[in-house]
């Protein structure tokens, strides 16, 4: 009888107490997930009313901040809550001191990968490499192909993007080797324009020196742009054309806009005046990351311009 009675006790007691601690626990965790959400759709409605064009990099990283800070949260309630069950139903957690220790070797070797994975993340946020609706290129350890698109989330374990055909992509932030930011400060857009042989080339560049002028003065186009294009001159010499290289700086993620708006441009400037010309852009033509061979095109516009 005696037995019975210190089960009902024990369940009444240090049962109920530990039961109370995991749904308080439950609880903290959806209160921290939800706080998040709220400041962090708070951020983004601020950012929204704004009127901005792009999102500043302020607001990106305290997105990306807000996030980390409430996985971080998470993660904490829980490893006080399995502390304290433990220590309620009088489980010795000073004896699991040596067990712990060995099974912590070994899971130091299991989970090597999520230990690189965490403090790579921590660096990311930190350093302000890439934040929340930054348009991206990642190139990963022992990946087949480049992943491209825009951040979503942001942890201090993984990455997840959505790419230009709508795919997410989680990318575990150990195995981030490069990281291409399309979306910081300022970008460029850059059209080489083929000028058949025989043309006069200052005629080329005066209209295409007007067609830049009026993009800057367009109440839509202008303001995705810092100046007014520039022509830069003929960038490479053929038996049978000369590219004439124009370049525009743009606001941050806008110049695949830029680059595609300039590029009709410049082609129905060209018919009106009867040149046959067809622009050819060295920057992507969507509003999305490029391609493989769009990007060998940036590198050789960075490298040459």
């Amino acid at each position: 009888m005696s037995g019975l009675s210190d089960i009902t006790d024990w369940f009444a007691g240090r049962f109920l107490e530990a039961v109370l601690i995991v749904l308080g626990a439950v609880l903290l965790a959806r209160l921290a997930g939800w706080t998040g959400g709220r400041i962090t759709r708070r951020i983004d409605t601020a950012a929204a009313a704004s009127g901005e064009l792009v999102r500043s990099e302020a607001a990106k990283h305290r997105h990306s901040l807000t996030q980390v800070v409430t996985w971080a949260a998470v993660v904490l309630v829980y490893t006080v809550a399995v502390v304290l069950v433990l220590s309620t139903l009088g489980v010795p957690i000073t004896s699991l001191v040596a067990p712990a220790t060995v099974l912590g070797v070994g899971l130091g070797f299991g989970a090597q990968r999520l230990v690189q994975d965490v403090l790579a993340g921590f660096f990311i946020i930190t350093e302000r490499q890439y934040g929340y609706g930054d348009s991206v290129g990642i190139v990963t350890l022992g990946g087949q192909a480049d992943a491209y698109g825009t951040v979503e989330d942001v942890t201090l374990r993984i990455t997840r993007l959505r790419s230009p055909d709508g795919e997410v992509v989680h990318i575990p932030n150990g195995q981030v080797i490069r990281a291409v930011n399309y979306s910081r400060d300022w970008a460029r857009a850059v059209i080489d324009v083929p000028v058949p042989a025989g043309n006069d080339p200052e005629r080329f560049d005066a209209l295409l020196q007007t067609v830049g002028e009026q993009a800057f003065a367009d109440p839509q186009l202008g303001p995705m742009l810092l100046d007014p294009p520039t022509v830069m001159g003929a960038e490479s010499l053929e038996l049978d054309q000369v590219d004439v290289r124009v370049v525009a700086r743009t606001l941050p993620g806008k110049q695949f806009d830029v680059s595609r708006e300039l590029r009709a441009r410049i082609a129905r400037a060209l018919a009106r005046e009867g040149l046959a010309s067809t622009p050819q852009d060295a920057t992507p033509p969507a509003a999305g990351p490029p391609t493989d061979g769009e990007r060998a095109a940036v590198r050789t516009r960075d490298d040459g311009a």
